[in-house]
C-alpha cells in the first residue's frame, strides 16, 4: 500500500487537496492544466517536505530522491509528450506529482492510477449525458474536444494516494 506514515500524508494533503481539485477543474473547463497550478504542487511538496524533514517524518536523503524522481518524470513526461502520448500540462503536472510518491509500492500506484483513470473516465462520460449537469458546464471545453481531461484522472490518483495513507487512523 502507502509508505506514508499518516502525519506525513496530512501535511502533504494540505497543498495537494486544492491543487488537485483545480488541476481537474481546470482541466475538464477548459482542456488545460495551468502552469500555476503546476508550480504551486511543486512548492506545496517543497514546503511540505522540508517540514517532513524537520519532523523527522521523511529522511533527507528521501527528500531529495523525490526531487530527483520528478526531475525523471518531468524529462520522461516531454519524451512522451514529444511522441503525442499525452499533453505537456499532463506530463508537467506528473513530474509535479511525482515526487509525493518516493518509496511507494509501484504496484499500488499503478494500480490506483488504473482504477482512477476507469473512474474518471467513466464519471466525466455519465456527467456529460445528465442535462443539468451539462448545462451547468455548458462551457467546459472537455465535453466536446477529442482528448480527455487527464487532469482528472491525475489529480484523482495523487489525492486518493494520500487518502489511502490515513486509513490506519480508521
Amino acid at each position: 500500500m502507502t509508505a506514508l506514515p499518516p502525519l506525513a500524508a496530512v501535511l502533504l494533503l494540505i497543498p495537494a487537496l486544492p491543487i488537485g481539485i483545480w488541476v481537474a477543474w481546470s482541466d475538464m473547463k477548459s482542456m488545460k492544466i495551468p502552469n500555476k497550478a503546476v508550480l504551486a504542487l511543486l512548492a506545496g511538496f517543497v514546503l511540505a517536505g522540508l517540514a517532513l524533514v524537520l519532523l523527522q517524518l521523511l529522511p533527507p536523503m528521501a527528500f531529495l530522491w523525490a526531487l530527483a524522481l520528478g526531475a525523471f518524470v518531468l524529462v520522461a513526461g516531454f519524451l512522451g509528450n514529444a511522441a503525442g502520448l499525452f499533453g505537456a500540462g499532463d506530463a508537467k503536472f506528473a513530474a509535479a506529482m511525482a515526487p509525493f510518491f518516493v518509496g511507494a509500492d509501484l504496484r499500488f500506484v499503478l494500480g490506483l492510477f488504473a482504477a482512477c483513470l476507469l473512474a474518471a473516465f467513466a464519471s466525466h462520460r455519465l456527467a456529460g449525458r445528465i442535462p443539468a449537469f451539462r448545462m451547468a458546464t455548458a462551457d467546459w471545453q472537455s465535453w466536446t474536444h477529442k482528448d480527455f481531461p487527464m487532469g482528472l484522472a491525475l489529480s484523482g490518483t495523487l489525492i486518493f494516494y494520500l487518502l489511502a495513507a490515513l486509513l490506519p487512523l480508521f
